[in-house]
């Protein structure tokens, strides 16, 4: 529904996490009995969540704990671990940077150029111990890294940017060709694109031969585009409209594309809800950061901090709580739905009657805005649970 917000000028309303909530309907399950397992591209993967391509989440041993729970972790093919044959150095620099001093430290410790040799050793290290190996770039450094990673033996390849589009103008260079690099594949390493928030956007993204494709621009706990730059789509409609695209393209072509909703998810519930709006996956930063095993030790940085011209990320404290396993797998000690996340959407599946992910995309959505407010007044007053 569109409102105009002056004269002439509509302005459409879109709808973040906070906003919703999922109501259930006429069956429920056990919970034990559902299936939270996805398929990105071929590789399937037992719960439906990938860790972040950031330096303060993934390492080669997070990557390898992570493929162990079920789920899948990307590496930053231009992060501190391709730029650095000691990284763990670098990143206690980092951690211990004081908080007006740490984003030139990035800016020059990023300076490093990128070892070809590193990025192919992180994958086969990764590989070595049987787990899963999903690796990122950025469009323009795509088509050699994708080789680099197809010769390492990688899983997944990722390629992302702040904004993806097919249609790319530049008089300084040459646009890069999606279709071109997704083809020269053949299928041997499926493509995942992103980010993208629209419709037209994803559909474009889809027609390259990606196998998935990323939805979400700023919404990040670390990430400041939204406030640098102005702009994104709150993550409920951006997932939804993008669904959209991807069943009208299944439909075309009999091609299943996953959709990934990326970032902007706090707690279980709103996993939940990004499962409820189209999700076929979520990938997570900020919740896996605050694992034992992650590299930044209780820190997290966004991806485009270290851009020297203008950055957009900023370094955050959110703790060390909890083994990734229990995070992921349970059991949760704390009350805030930060820890099982796998477990907090069986029971909400269960709950809901939704025996697997594709049945959880059609549960029934309410604008709710006060949803997790009502009744909470205790726990606001108290600083507890949900009043946190």
């Amino acid at each position: 529904m569109a409102f105009f917000i002056g004269k002439d000028r509509e302005a459409r309303r879109a709808y973040g996490f906070d906003e919703i909530a999922l109501a259930p309907g006429m069956v429920t399950i056990n919970p034990e009995e559902v299936d939270v397992s996805t398929t990105i591209g071929g590789v399937q993967l037992k719960i439906p969540i990938i860790a972040s391509a950031m330096d303060g989440v993934v390492d080669v041993t997070f990557a390898i704990e992570m493929s162990n729970c079920g789920g899948v972790a990307v590496l930053n093919s231009e992060g501190v671990q391709t730029r650095y044959k000691n990284p763990e150095e670098v990143l206690k620099k980092i951690v211990s940077a004081k908080s007006d001093e740490v984003t030139h430290l990035l800016q020059q410790i990023y300076k490093e150029p990128i070892k070809e040799n590193l990025v192919s050793q992180r994958i086969e290290q990764i590989k070595k111990s049987g787990a899963i190996a999903a690796i990122s770039s950025i469009p323009k450094r795509a088509e050699r890294f994708s080789q680099i990673a197809l010769e390492a033996g990688a899983d997944l390849f990722f390629i992302q940017s702040t904004v993806t589009s097919v249609t790319h103008e530049s008089s300084k260079y040459a646009p890069v060709d999606f279709s071109k690099i997704c083809k020269g594949l053949k299928k041997k390493l499926p493509v995942v694109i992103g980010n993208c928030v629209t419709y037209d956007a994803a559909l474009s993204l889809m027609e390259t031969g990606a196998a998935a494709i990323l939805v979400g621009i700023g919404p990040g706990a670390a990430c400041t585009t939204r406030g640098v730059l102005g702009m994104g789509v709150p993550q409920v409609t951006a997932t939804v409209d993008c669904a959209a695209a991807r069943d009208f393209y299944f439909k075309k072509t009999g091609r299943y594309v996953s959709l990934i909703t990326d970032g902007g998810m706090v707690t279980s519930g709103d996993i939940c809800k990004a499962f409820a709006s189209g999700a076929d996956a979520v990938m997570i930063g900020s919740g896996l950061a605050k694992s034992v095993e992650s590299p930044g030790k209780g820190y997290h940085w966004g991806m485009a901090m270290p851009d020297r011209y203008l950055p957009r990320g900023t370094r955050v404290w959110v703790g060390t709580t909890a083994l990734l396993r229990e995070i992921l797998l349970g059991p949760a000690n704390v009350d805030d739905g930060t820890q099982n996340l796998a477990g907090a959407l069986k029971v909400a599946m269960g709950s809901l009657g939704a025996h697997n992910v594709k049945e959880m995309q059609l549960v029934e959505i309410i604008i709710a805005p006060d949803i997790k407010s009502e009744g909470k007044v205790y726990q606001r007053a108290q600083k507890l649970g949900m009043g946190k």
